[in-house]
């Protein structure tokens, strides 16, 4: 998305609502790459990261190292992707869970879930795992359960100034009755 221009106009406010799960998923589904947050101790890290939303988890793969240390001893994440057509035109879903490393020599439930991983990373980048894989030193497989899951969009609100032609008058916006325009008062991308 470009940066908008710097021109002197009123923007309009956006409206901001809440977006129902079967929609987050939609979201998840239609994309690839999003933003993995962790902490440990006083520090919180966000990287992005490939991913395949499937049955309530997201699949991932990583390098090992840096980002794997912190997550042993605090397993709990959360993730973002967003969907980003303009400054107030925007879908964002977050999901929070618990991240496992999933192990191809773990209990059999674990092999049967990195091999799922590993279909679906493949199902993104055909060679994964394999001698012509274009990042082979993204080796571990995990994934997250979407223990919660959020969304919001933002769609652009009417343009400022415009008055109701419903015959009130009263400064209402876009065919708005006051009271509506002023509820989306407060609300801003988080």
């Amino acid at each position: 998305m470009k940066r908008p221009s710097k021109s002197g106009g009123a923007a309009a406010a956006p409206v901001i609502r809440v977006l129902e799960r079967e929609e987050c998923e939609a979201i998840l589904a239609r994309n690839a790459v999003g933003r993995l947050a962790y902490s440990y101790r006083d520090r919180v890290d966000i990287v992005p990261i490939h991913f395949v939303y499937d049955g309530g988890w997201l699949y991932g793969r990583t390098s090992p190292g840096s980002k794997l240390e912190p997550i042993a001893h605090n397993h709990w994440v959360a993730f973002e992707v967003d969907e980003v057509e303009g400054i107030f035109a925007w879908r964002s879903v977050v999901v929070r869970g618990g991240l496992y490393v999933l192990h191809a020599d773990g209990p059999e439930r674990e092999q049967v879930a990195w091999e799922r991983a590993l279909d679906l990373m493949r199902g993104l980048v055909p060679q994964a795992g394999t001698a012509a894989d274009p990042v082979p030193d993204r080796t571990v497989l995990f994934r997250v359960h979407a223990d919660e899951m959020t969304g919001r969009e933002s769609t652009p609100g009417p343009a400022p100034g415009r008055r109701s032609t419903g015959g009130g008058g009263g400064g209402a916006l876009a065919g708005l009755p006051e009271d509506d325009a002023a509820a989306g008062e407060g609300d801003e991308a988080t």
